[in-house]
C-alpha cells in the first residue's frame, strides 16, 4: 500500500468537503500524495462515525489516523508525513 494515501471521508453538496477535496488537489501539486474520497451516506456505520465531523482527513492505513477534520489542516498534514517518512 502506498503509504501517502489518505480517505476523505465526506458527503455529497457538503461545502466544506468540496472545500477540503479542493485544497488537497491544489497541494498535490507540491505534494506527491493521493486521496480517495468516500460518501459516509454508501454505509450507516460511516454516517454514525462521522456524521457530524465531516469533511474527515484520515490515513489510509489500518488505523486511519485522523489528520484533521472540517478544513484540511495543512501543518498536521506535513506532521503527518514526517512522521511515516
Amino acid at each position: 500500500m502506498d503509504r501517502k494515501k489518505l480517505i476523505v471521508y465526506g458527503r455529497r453538496d457538503c461545502h466544506l468537503c468540496q472545500e477540503m477535496i479542493a485544497s488537497l488537489q491544489k497541494l498535490q501539486k507540491q505534494i506527491e500524495f493521493q486521496f480517495e474520497v468516500i460518501d459516509i451516506d454508501s454505509d450507516p456505520q460511516l454516517v454514525n462515525q462521522y456524521n457530524e465531523r465531516i469533511p474527515v482527513l484520515v490515513s489510509a492505513n489500518d488505523k486511519q489516523d485522523e489528520i484533521c477534520h472540517y478544513y484540511l489542516d495543512e501543518a498536521a498534514l506535513d506532521a503527518y508525513f514526517a512522521k511515516i517518512r
